[in-house]
């Protein structure tokens, strides 16, 4: 049986909130998704949802470590559910596309730098930077 995000919330340490469970919902159905498009979304269902309240809202989640904020250099930050993995992402140097794409190969993090400089790393963020197939054919 999955949790629901009101459990997962819960889970977290975090209020099962409407706002909360609404947002969780919403990135399950629109993973990648800016700020500002998911308070579009959320607006459907609950009108008075402001885009402060979304951003305090992906704050906190993201802080629980039950999102992921992704901010590809020169694009928006932008949101997703997965985040039970090390997987990496694709952007459209035209439009701005994301899709996942899955670890390089091993386990988290998938690289390791020549030189540590005494950190013990944790993780690794690769971005492939590319034409999609949209923009591929323009």
């Amino acid at each position: 049986m999955t949790a629901t995000g009101a459990d997962q919330l819960r889970a977290a340490g975090l209020k099962a909130t409407a706002g909360r469970v609404a947002l969780l919902e919403v990135l399950d159905e629109f993973p990648h998704s800016k700020a500002e498009t998911l308070c579009l979304a959320i607006q459907g269902s609950r009108p008075t949802m402001s885009v402060q309240s979304v951003h305090n809202m992906l704050g906190d989640l993201t802080a629980a470590g039950l999102i992921r904020r992704i901010e590809p250099a020169g694009f928006a930050a932008m949101y997703e559910r997965r985040v039970d993995d090390n997987h990496h992402h694709l952007v459209c140097l035209s439009c701005g596309a994301l899709t996942d794409v899955d670890r390089v190969f091993g386990p988290a993090p998938c690289l390791d730098p020549a030189n540590s400089s005494g950190f013990i790393i944790d993780d690794a963020e690769v971005t492939f930077w590319g034409f999609c197939s949209s923009c591929e054919i323009q």
